[in-house]
């Protein structure tokens, strides 16, 4: 196949991540945004032999799979739930056989347990990262996601449905209030301008939300200057006013406090972020109303939760993946457990009342001591949590596991790592991934050094999108 070439072709199928394979004549290529039995044309930007790859240009014909109406105003425009005019027993169908299609050549004589389903399709979501920008270049402030394979523009996901209204309500209304204030998005090129992203997260079992606005310290607002400073008249005397940095945040959180929500604010917050990467993140937080964190309950347990801390996104589909991961564990009774890569320390926290001592290990400071608060708020006293590098924590502690629970980021465990798990030898090991390709990866690692795989079941945490959870129960062969 020829760079540049526009060719036409039907989908073979797709394999995850979302690459959906065609066939043209002797040749295969992948491309991305498609769905298995579409008819579309695309254009070769990478071309090698037997992995070339292709940019979507249309849809020439739509998939049988294809049944549902988007339930989605923004679906098309909007990149973020490809699946969803698929039924969804069919969506978990092509998510478990992606999984399958991955594991079946890396492991031998393992029991696939198939693909449980999320508790709810729609509005799942615990939180969401909303960017400030444009849809079409110099054109109105817009608050919401990327436009399908765009970096810059932004579409207004005033509709989204895997968020409940609350956080649509919030957007509309922070999107209003900058919009109507004339405040300028930070643009990602030049590195100039105010707005960047809105942080919401909302507990699905409290209803307790926090929302932080997250800015660069670049404050300016074009205008004359101000003959008053009477907040309570700011929509009707912005233009040609020039407003301070406290007054617009002031009408900012003003506006949010008189939402009428079915969930309750419990902190607004105000992040600066100077960093030139397009990433979430604090240089400094203030706390603008109530407090900087709020609780979930999942399985019993009351987790408290800060802005930037890792705590997966869909609630209820944390409770089928945590249960998941328990049964996988098995027999803890006496048994020191370590858990790696332990965020807020949830899945710690749910083994620990039924084992002698937990211990958890996380590179991010901030959840290590978001799991260090929630194992006092539940009473256990047998849980341990350190702060930093699992390749190097794991060289200070003294206590040998008896069990190991691997929960890694997408891009999966450090080979260094991996060896130094390994060489404990502990009789079972549960690996919960949020990527398959780099779980497949590991696993080639952990038969080689001696682990069978056992068990291994997907969990859809991502209805209507492209990706899916992976739980594997691993034991030592000469066991």
């Amino acid at each position: 196949m020829k760079k540049g070439i526009q060719y036409t072709g039907n989908v073979i199928r797709v394999d995850f991540p979302n690459k959906g394979l065609i066939q043209i004549e002797d040749e295969k290529v992948s491309v991305k945004n498609t769905l298995p039995g579409q008819k579309v044309s695309f254009v070769v930007n990478k071309s090698r032999k037997g992995k070339s790859e292709g940019r979507l240009i249309e849809v020439i014909e739509k998939s049988p799979l294809e049944t549902v109406e988007p339930k989605c105003v923004h679906f098309g425009p909007c990149g973020g739930c490809t699946y969803q005019t698929i039924p969804y027993e069919t969506q978990l169908e092509m998510k478990g056989e992606q999984v399958k299609r991955l594991l079946d050549p890396v492991c031998k004589e393992y029991k696939f347990e198939g693909i449980k389903g999320s508790p709810l399709q729609w509005g799942y979501r615990n939180k969401m990262e909303f960017s400030f920008g444009d849809e079409i270049k110099d054109g109105p402030l817009s608050l919401g996601l990327h436009k399908k394979g765009s970096f810059h523009d932004i579409i207004t996901a005033s509709g989204c449905q895997i968020v409940d209204s609350d956080y649509n309500q919030i957007l509309s209304c922070v999107l209003n209030n900058f919009s109507e204030l004339g405040i300028t998005f930070y643009k990602k090129l030049s590195h100039v301008g105010y707005l960047r992203h809105l942080l919401v997260r909302k507990a699905a079992r409290t209803g307790e939300i926090l929302v932080n606005l997250i800015t660069s310290t670049q404050w300016t607002y074009a205008g004359s200057e101000r003959e008053d400073t009477d907040i309570d008249n700011l929509k009707s005397r912005n233009a040609g006013v020039k407003l301070s940095e406290t007054e617009v945040i002031d009408e900012f959180k003003a506006r949010l406090l008189k939402l009428k929500l079915t969930g309750r604010i419990v902190g607004i917050l105000h992040t600066y972020n100077d960093s030139p990467a397009d990433v979430v993140q604090s240089d400094h937080t203030d706390i603008l109303y109530g407090q900087d964190s709020f609780y979930e309950e999942l399985l019993g347990l009351k987790f408290k939760i800060s802005t930037f801390s890792f705590f997966q996104t869909n609630s209820l589909g944390a409770e089928v993946l945590y249960s998941t991961a328990r049964e996988f564990v098995g027999e803890t009774k006496d048994k020191l457990i370590f858990d790696l890569y332990s965020g807020t320390g949830t899945i710690a926290q749910l083994l620990a009342p039924v084992a002698r001592k937990v211990i958890g290990v996380e590179i991010v400071e901030e959840a290590v001591v978001a799991a260090r608060e929630n194992a006092a708020l539940n009473n256990l006293d047998n849980c341990e949590f350190i702060a930093g590098d699992v390749l190097k924590v794991i060289d200070t502690i003294e206590d040998k596991p008896d069990l190991i629970v691997l929960d890694p980021p997408r891009d999966g465990i450090h080979p260094k790592a991996l060896d130094k798990i390994i060489d404990y030898g502990v009789d079972r090991i549960v690996y919960i991934s949020c990527k398959p390709t780099s779980l497949a990866r590991d696993l080639i690692v952990f038969q080689e050094r001696g682990y069978k795989v056992e068990r291994v079941c997907a969990v859809d945490m991502f209805p209507g999108t492209v990706h899916v959870e992976t739980v594997v129960l691993m034991s030592r062969k000469d066991k």
